[in-house]
């Protein structure tokens, strides 16, 4: 077998290794499979041998993709049990729409260092709330037609520029809210969505006619991987969710803490280097 041969499947491997570990890590720790699926494109499309230059934009486009398929799922979970807030939900869907759309166009203009450099503190952000962040509700109500729409706005760019369905951004707004949390992890369960739609949407637009994105793949969006990561996280997140049930997912999360802390370490490092 040749190298290249070798590569190759080695890598369609590990994206259906990485869609099952981000599924049931969705499903026992409640994170979103962006923080996973990411960092671990990277890896793969560094070991494909991809242009540096679009190595993160590939990364962000395709976790948009997945996320896509993985929130119809979790979206249906929650509305079984009565727990999403629809009207919370369609008064955030347009800022979201139109600010995650916003976020791929920003981040096609920005370079892959300074996308990583991003994705990095953004790492450190959600395992310094995992470690020591308070789970708290607040007692304000929901803003107007105008701050709402700015609210999205914030969510659907940073969601856009950092490849995630903006759970980590939507559950501490809902909960400052006044929605419990459990409503607020529902809520935005299905805010993910609008964000995995719009987000794939313009990192395809804006992908589009890019020269040297390896294929096959339409616009930023690479579909080996995808495919790969959808067949097997859609499979495994109910797992993780029987999990949460029998292991100290308290203690897990604290150790996945320090893992994001040392996956951030090493985003920064390449991204200066």
């Amino acid at each position: 077998m040749k190298r290249a041969e070798f590569i190759m499947i080695t890598t369609y491997i590990l994206y259906l290794v990485l869609g099952a570990l981000a599924g049931v890590l969705a499903g026992l720790l409640g994170i979103g499979g962006g923080l996973v699926i990411v960092p671990m494109l990277n890896f793969a499309f560094e070991l494909q041998g991809f242009p540096e230059v679009h190595i993160q934009h590939v990364a962000l486009g395709t976790s948009l993709a997945t996320i896509i398929f993985t929130s119809l799922s979790s979206m249906r979970a929650h509305h079984k049990r009565g727990a999403i807030d629809w009207t919370a939900f369609w008064r955030l869907a347009p800022g979201i729409i139109l600010g995650t759309y916003l976020g791929a166009w920003i981040a096609s203009i920005l370079s892959t260092m300074v996308l990583k450099a991003v994705f990095g503190i953004f790492l450190y952000y959600v395992a310094t709330q995992m470690l020591f962040g308070k789970k708290t509700e607040g007692t304000r109500e929901m803003p107007g037609t105008v701050g709402i729409f700015g609210a999205g706005n914030v969510i659907g760019i940073f969601s856009a520029i950092v490849g995630i369905g903006g759970g980590t951004l939507t559950v501490p707004f809902l909960s400052w809210c006044s929605q419990t949390m459990h409503r607020s992890i529902a809520t935005a369960a299905a805010v993910g969505l609008p964000i995995a739609l719009s987000g794939t949407a313009g990192y395809i637009i804006n992908g589009t006619g890019v020269e040297n994105i390896p294929g096959p793949h339409i616009g930023y969006v690479y579909i080996p991987a995808l495919l790969g990561i959808i067949a097997t996280s859609m499979l495994t997140a109910p797992f993780g969710a029987k999990l949460a049930h029998s292991l100290p997912v308290d203690k897990l999360k604290r150790i996945f803490a320090i893992l994001l802390y040392a996956v951030g370490t090493k985003m920064l490092w390449s991204a200066f280097l």
